[in-house]
């Protein structure tokens, strides 16, 4: 289980840019194809922008065809938490930081194999740990 990190708004303000405040505290969302790690196929870890929690591997990223990065399931089963999103006009599943509770993207029941997801993610709520570098969660 994951520790939870809580702040107040005012603190999610000083901490992250008015672009992650929006994506991760508002349930903001890029626009298509503007991410920067849309085509990225580096190896490595993305983790939360907001807390450093670990998120998804690298090798489960896919081209969706979307515009957003995309993934096949999440680095461990509680490393995000998953909502039912009534917004816009549909029904979706929101996915979120298990850790601090940011908006990341949407869970699909697209993907390809092996999980059949497509976990349709926002560049700007992950940063990007390459491979062999610790991976370090933002302390209180």
């Amino acid at each position: 289980m994951v520790d939870k990190l809580t702040l107040s708004d005012d603190e999610w303000r000083k901490r992250l840019s008015p672009q992650e405040y929006e994506v991760l505290r508002r349930q903001g969302t890029e626009r298509p194809g503007s991410g920067c790690f849309l085509g990225t196929k580096t190896p490595g870890t993305y983790v939360c922008a907001g807390c450093g929690n670990p998120l998804f591997k690298a090798g489960t990223k896919f081209e969706s065809g979307t515009g957003w990065p995309s993934f096949t399931q999440p680095v461990a089963p509680d490393a995000v938490t998953e909502i039912q999103d009534v917004s816009h006009g549909m029904i979706r599943t929101e996915v979120r930081c298990a850790r601090c509770d940011g908006h990341l993207g949407h869970v699909f029941p697209d993907g390809p194999p092996p999980t059949g997801l497509r976990y349709c993610m926002n560049s700007v709520s992950m940063k990007h740990v390459p491979e062999g570098q610790p991976l370090e969660l933002v302390k209180t």
